[in-house]
């Protein structure tokens, strides 16, 4: 629910009651959590980990009170990725990919035949000559990125829009394309498991959900209020169980993999950062590496 703005130090909401601070980068964004430094109220976006507490970007980048150069500590997000001048880049370019898909689909139908998720055809007792059993692990990749439906890329391109940009913004660019990436593929990886090989599958909603269990990792870790993002997991849940249709392997996959992604990303000590995450972003995609495999060898 959207809330009037308060002042830089609070201001008195409806009966009195104090409203929190605003961001004084963002004046639109309440938030509790202050700069260890100037002790100015920062929101997610500019929060950078500290070895205390947060710090807001112009504090690290002019490195007060450090006795360091500027460019001794250089500035952070949440999860030690870079400060960049567009923090919703990623999230741009994998909108403007699933359209373009979508488009080429629309212009020939044919096309979505090589880029859905596709496990073994013919069916048995014919050899397998085309689909993941078959050596095609390409589809696993671009059917994330075909919908056929008009619905079906709505939904999943608001869904990337709401949830990615925060996520790109606190784990920065190349772990957020990671994030969504592997989401993506073990939601795949899953539906080839569990679904006939025989029937196709396709869209982002794996990846999607990736972006939902991540964000319910990071409000959690900011000590953000939770019932939102358990109300609006619980009703995508409810669709994907009850609508028709819906693959709900790829859905169910990609939330667990967005879950433990996203819980190295923001938990991981500072001074072992970079190994826990992309330690865990490796074992996910053997994960995925090896269940593929093993699917395939029972479909041969």
């Amino acid at each position: 629910m959207d809330q009037a703005p308060g002042g830089p130090h609070g201001t008195q909401g409806p009966q009195g009651a104090p409203s929190l601070p605003t961001c004084y980068r963002h004046p639109d964004r309440e938030t509790g959590i202050r700069c260890t430094r100037c002790e100015r109220p920062i929101c997610p976006e500019c929060m950078i980990s500290a070895s205390v507490g947060f710090q807001c970007p112009e504090c690290v980048r002019d490195g007060s009170g450090t006795g360091h150069a500027p460019t001794a500590n250089q500035p952070r997000t949440l999860t030690g990725g870079s400060l960049v001048k567009d923090p919703r880049l990623i999230t741009k370019i994998l909108i403007a990919v699933n359209l373009f898909v979508f488009v080429a689909i629309q212009i020939d139908s044919r096309l979505v035949n090589d880029l859905v998720l596709l496990g073994a055809w013919p069916p048995a007792p014919y050899p397998v000559t085309e689909g993941v059993a078959d050596g095609q692990w390409y589809r696993l990749v671009t059917s994330m990125f075909a919908h056929q439906e008009v619905w079906h890329i709505a939904f999943n391109m608001l869904s990337l829009w709401w949830l990615g940009g925060p996520l790109e913004a606190a784990f920065g660019r190349s772990r957020y394309l990671a994030l969504y990436l592997l989401s993506g593929l073990a939601g795949g990886a899953l539906t080839y498991v569990l679904v006939d090989p025989t029937s196709a599958s396709l869209g982002a909603s794996g990846a999607v959900y990736g972006l939902f269990g991540a964000t319910a990792v990071l409000v959690k870790r900011l000590n953000y209020d939770m019932r939102p993002v358990i109300a609006l997991l619980a009703i995508n849940m409810i669709f994907t169980f009850t609508m028709p249709g819906i693959a709900w392997q790829a859905h169910v996959g990609g939330l667990i993999a967005g879950l433990a992604i996203a819980y190295a990303m923001v938990h991981a000590p500072r001074e072992r950062r970079p190994p826990v995450q992309w330690g865990t972003c490796a074992a996910v995609l053997l994960v995925v590496v090896g269940t593929v495999l093993v699917r395939s060898l029972t479909l041969l």
